[in-house]
């Protein structure tokens, strides 16, 4: 048995590879565009706890990688659109990475989203948030932009203060219990995500 569990491999095995084959791509969402954001920290930070999990592949997406300027505004450069369309339709779900601006996302947010309707639809999200009072107004915002594009947003909503988990409102330094909370979007993420496959397909 030893020979052909070499060759062929055994029960265990298949079954992790199947599990790995089978796992979600999740995009983390970079939802600030403006020189000396802090969203690319926290960003780094979510993946780290997240790819610990090893529950789905984790990938940083960065809106400003992309070229999106006002959609629909005449002679603006659209080049980054279609990257931006197969970096997203590629994605099973998603974590958004949220700062509040006068209440509500970002302007660079709100674009991005718009750029786009297939591929958002039918998949599931989570909101990790940060502002004065840890980005609640921006998400509420969000959740209602998320839903007309038909993506399922998770309840548990880690929300950062710019007070308690940033230095000088720069230096992101997150308290433990923020960890904890991220782990428990990722929970009902990625059932989520794997029940909304299952719709799209």
């Amino acid at each position: 048995m030893g020979f052909l569990n070499k060759l062929f491999g055994t029960q265990e095995q298949k079954h992790e590879e199947e599990k790995t084959m089978t796992k979600s791509n999740i995009g983390i969402i970079l939802g600030s565009t403006r020189e000396g954001r802090v969203s690319p920290q926290v960003g780094a930070w979510v993946k780290e706890l997240a790819d610990k999990r090893g529950d789905a592949n984790y990938t940083i997406i960065d809106i400003a990688d992309f070229k999106l300027p006002l959609l629909g505004e005449p002679g603006g450069d659209a080049s980054g659109a279609a990257a931006w369309s197969a970096a997203v339709a590629k994605q099973d779900g998603f974590v958004f990475i949220v700062q509040e601006y006068n209440h509500s996302i970002t302007g660079a947010l709100k674009n991005a989203l718009d750029y786009l309707r297939e591929e958002w639809n039918n998949k599931a999200a989570g909101i990790v948030s940060y502002g004065s009072v840890g980005g609640a107004r921006a998400t509420e915002h969000l959740r209602g932009i998320l839903s007309e594009l038909l993506v399922a947003h998770v309840r548990v909503h880690p929300a950062l203060s710019l007070f308690t988990d940033f230095e000088n409102g720069t230096d992101f330094k997150p308290a433990a219990v923020q960890a904890d909370s991220v782990n428990q979007m990722l929970d009902q993420v990625i059932p989520w995500t794997t029940a909304l496959n299952t719709v799209r397909k």
